[in-house]
């Protein structure tokens, strides 16, 4: 395990340890925040609880990037994925109204490739800032035979603080309420060994044209971080509940905030769908009750207002330049009805 500021290496030369270390210092240096105890040489991080609390409850996270790091090693596309799976754990945490603290990652590789080492974590280190966390440690392994040459496996673990009396679990979630959503920047990390099928039995070139863009740089777009608009807002609007939207889509993930007794109806004509899912479904010919079920199609969090605060909510995140919609509405839910349904 790491140190504050530092990396553990398992099984890395030395030579080679020391320069990722010494290249990835001034990058957590950036991200530090109020409350990490730094010293570096020990076996573990330290970090001092927020002062203010009365009751902190500690929220965690885990996770990775997926099956989109196959994209990063074929398309060199090092650079975003950091940011992938810092967003990929810090708006999990977010959703029950916790402000991220901080953040560890592991990456694990056949064999050390420091510049690539460094690209991947100016990523986790950009995510960091964007979270207002702190990048406090992290394992870098070299295990010789794991993995191919070129390819390494990320993971991330990040650790938040709300007050016991504001964790937001949805309970209070009545029908009538408000459904609103917060745009995507794409596919985010989810649905990508579809995305890669798709593109394969096309035939397309992923450095073919695709709005100004190439279509690698339109798929590996990073995924968006909530942490700080979400977070202003919660100081103004109670917010009921919340969905970060990632594999399962948002027929999966907006039931699992959902009392049993209600269901979200979302209309899908209530925003524009980024045109990579219009793609997508094209080329992939793929179902629209599939592609509400893989990808987030354009709308990466949920959140669940009050009809007489939905207003009030849409102008605090256009305050924090967010793009925000009422995409839908809670009903009672009758029998086995889904918990949620998006209506074409």
């Amino acid at each position: 395990m790491s140190s504050p500021l530092t990396y553990a290496a398992a099984g890395v030369s030395i030579d080679a340890g020391d320069e990722l270390v010494r290249r990835i210092k001034p990058l957590a240096r950036k991200t530090m925040v109020p409350g990490v105890l730094a010293g570096i040489g020990g076996f573990g991080a330290l970090f001092e609880m927020p002062k203010g609390l009365r009751e902190p409850v500690l929220v965690s996270g885990t996770d990775g990037v997926g099956t989109k790091l196959k994209l990063a090693f074929s398309l060199d596309g090092h650079d975003t994925v950091g940011q992938d799976l810092v967003a990929m754990n810090v708006n999990d945490i977010l959703v029950l109204g916790a402000r991220p603290l901080f953040f560890l990652d592991y990456f694990a590789c056949g064999k050390l490739d420091v510049a690539i080492a460094e690209r991947v974590v100016g990523g986790i280190a950009r995510g960091c800032e964007l979270a207002g966390c702190a990048l406090i440690g992290g394992e870098t392994a070299e295990m010789p035979g794991m993995y191919p040459d070129g390819e390494y496996d990320l993971a991330g673990f990040a650790v938040g603080v709300v007050e016991k009396s504001a964790i937001i679990d949805g309970h209070g979630i009545v029908p009538g309420d408000v459904v609103l959503g917060l745009a995507s920047s794409g596919p985010h990390s989810n649905g990508y060994s579809l995305v890669r099928r798709i593109v394969e039995a096309s035939g397309a070139d992923y450095c073919s044209d695709f709005g100004g863009r190439t279509l690698a740089q339109t798929l590996l777009e990073p995924t968006r971080i909530y942490c700080k608009p979400v977070l202003a807002v919660l100081e103004r609007v109670p917010v009921k509940g919340m969905a970060h939207i990632t594999g399962g889509g948002l027929v999966e993930n907006v039931p699992r905030v959902l009392p049993d007794s209600v269901c979200a109806v979302i209309r899908r004509e209530a925003w524009p769908r980024p045109p990579i899912f219009d793609w997508l479904q094209r080329k992939g010919q793929v179902a629209d009750g599939e592609m509400h079920r893989v990808f987030n199609c354009g709308i990466g969090m949920v959140l669940i207002v009050d009809p007489a605060h939905a207003q009030w909510a849409l102008d605090e995140f256009t305050a924090q330049g967010e793009t925000c919609r009422v995409i839908g509405t809670i009903e009672p839910r009758r029998g086995e009805a889904p918990g949620c349904r998006v209506i074409c």
